[in-house]
């Protein structure tokens, strides 16, 4: 009985010392692993050291403030009194280089010659000795057909539209505003717009025309069809400035040449 006392008291004590295999000291001797201690220590060390990646801020997106929207010139304001009122030109669709303006214009043109400089884009009305009032232009297929010399010789307001029989030959669906037809009653859609103005040669048409258009962005283009178009507002201003035997010089495009009839 002493003996299993003894025994069991031996057995208590040795169970009352510390395991040295599960000593929480940072390492485990003999397996060689991590312990609690030291896996967080090693963690916080990597972190510190910047193994541990992080991730980055995003960079705030550039919102870019909204274009200014072109203010009007006065001179392109609706024009509600005429017999089909013309409306605002949207200047947006209408580059500021091509905006009516009295300009320097050396020339040995006499005053009220009117001159179209068909490869830049613009008409001049000589005012006086060396300045002229310039509009920018588009011009249609028939606006490259003929240069020269010729004669302002009459205008029209609100003219009605005749396209001539070639045109009606190779375009069948223009047949009902053909010249047997009576043409094209005037409006905001007649391809002449609110004023046109006729080139004669010789006292003969030359077809060619100077005319107005609703539609703005074909200023300073080549567009498909049509002679030399102003917008409305432009032709206007022609029309109530230039006086009928008025001079006009067309100079010619040279990209255009193949198209001139001589």
């Amino acid at each position: 009985m002493a003996h299993f006392r003894t025994g069991m008291s031996a057995r208590m004590r040795a169970s009352d010392r510390p395991d040295e295999e599960h000593i929480d000291d940072g390492h485990s001797v003999g397996s060689g692993r991590l312990g609690r201690r030291g896996f967080l220590a090693g963690l916080s060390a990597l972190v510190v050291s910047g193994c541990v990646a992080t991730p980055r801020p995003e960079a705030p997106k550039v919102v870019e403030p909204p274009k200014p929207r072109r203010v009007v010139p006065p001179m392109y304001y609706a024009m509600p009194n005429e017999r089909f009122p013309i409306p605002e030109v949207d200047v947006s669709h209408l580059e500021e280089r091509w905006w009516r303006k009295d300009v320097d214009y050396p020339t040995s043109e006499r005053k009220g010659t009117l001159i179209v400089d068909t490869p830049n884009r613009y008409l001049y009305h000589v005012t006086g000795p060396n300045r002229a009032t310039r509009y920018g232009i588009g011009v249609g297929r028939d606006g490259f057909s003929w240069a020269g010399r010729a004669i302002m010789a009459y205008r029209r307001e609100w003219p009605r539209w005749t396209p001539p029989n070639e045109m009606v030959a190779r375009r069948p669906e223009l047949e009902p505003y053909s010249i047997a037809n009576g043409g094209m009653p005037p409006g905001l859609r007649n391809p002449l717009g609110a004023r046109s103005h006729y080139i004669h040669l010789n006292g003969k048409d030359t077809l060619y025309r100077i005319h107005g258009t609703p539609e703005p962005w074909s200023i300073g283009k080549a567009v498909s069809s049509g002679c030399i178009r102003l917008i409305n507002q432009d032709v206007i201003h022609l029309h109530d400035n230039v006086r009928d035997g008025s001079p006009i010089v067309v100079i010619p495009d040279p990209k255009m040449e193949h198209l001139l009839v001589t």
